[in-house]
C-alpha cells in the first residue's frame, strides 16, 4: 500500500492528501492511514533519498529536500534543461490569457492533469502565486511574472496577441470515395 500512497501523494502534488482523503480514498481506518504515511516518510528520511513527505496546510505532499536544493538551482540554470515543452507553454498560454487562475481551472481548460507542469514554471520563476481563490477548498491563484514577460519579450500582459485575431487553420475535409483523377 506504500506504493500507492507514494503514486497518489505524487499525482497530487502542490495539492497534497489530508489523512481523510489517504482513508477514503485507500478504504482504511484513521490508524492505519497514520501508520502508513508515517512509515512511508521514515524511508523517505534515508539519506540517499532525494524526496521527503512534509505535512504542511494540514496535508502531506511530497516535496524535495532542502539540502539538495544548489543541485535544483543548477538544473534550472543550466540553458539545455531550461526550455519549455509544449505542454508548459500550453500552461503558461491558458494563465497568461486568464489571470489569476486555479490549476483545477487550468486542467479543466486543458483536460489533462498539470500539477508538475505548474511546479516547474513556479521553480523556473514563469509563474507565482498571488493568493487564494474564494472556491471551495481556496484553491491558489496564479499569475505570471516578469521574467514570463522578459522571456517572451513582452512589456506587459496586454502585449499578448489578442485571441481573437488568432486564427486556427482547419484542414479541409477530403472525401475518400472522391478522386482527384477527372477523364477528359
Amino acid at each position: 500500500m506504500e506504493g500507492i500512497l507514494e503514486g497518489l501523494l505524487y499525482v497530487q502534488g502542490d495539492e497534497g492528501l489530508t489523512i481523510e482523503d489517504v482513508e477514503n480514498i485507500l478504504n482504511i481506518s484513521e490508524e492505519e492511514a497514520k501508520i502508513l504515511i508515517n512509515n512511508l516518510k521514515k524511508e523517505y528520511e534515508n539519506e540517499n533519498r532525494g524526496l521527503r513527505i512534509n505535512y504542511l496546510g494540514n496535508t502531506f505532499k511530497l516535496t524535495t529536500k532542502q539540502e539538495h536544493k544548489e543541485y535544483y538551482q543548477k538544473l534550472l540554470e543550466n540553458p539545455r534543461t531550461n526550455t519549455l515543452s509544449t505542454a508548459a507553454l500550453e500552461v503558461l498560454a491558458i494563465i497568461a490569457y486568464n489571470e489569476p487562475i486555479t490549476r483545477v481551472k487550468v486542467d479543466e481548460i486543458r483536460g489533462v492533469e498539470s500539477s508538475h507542469i505548474v511546479r516547474n514554471l513556479l521553480a523556473k520563476g514563469f509563474l507565482k502565486e498571488v493568493g487564494k481563490s474564494d472556491l471551495p477548498g481556496r484553491p491558489i491563484l496564479y499569475k505570471t511574472t516578469d521574467e514570463f514577460l522578459d522571456y517572451f519579450g513582452m512589456s506587459t500582459i496586454k502585449d499578448l496577441p489578442d485571441l481573437d485575431s488568432i486564427v486556427i487553420e482547419e484542414k479541409e475535409e477530403k472525401d475518400l470515395f472522391k478522386s482527384n483523377y477527372h477523364d477528359e
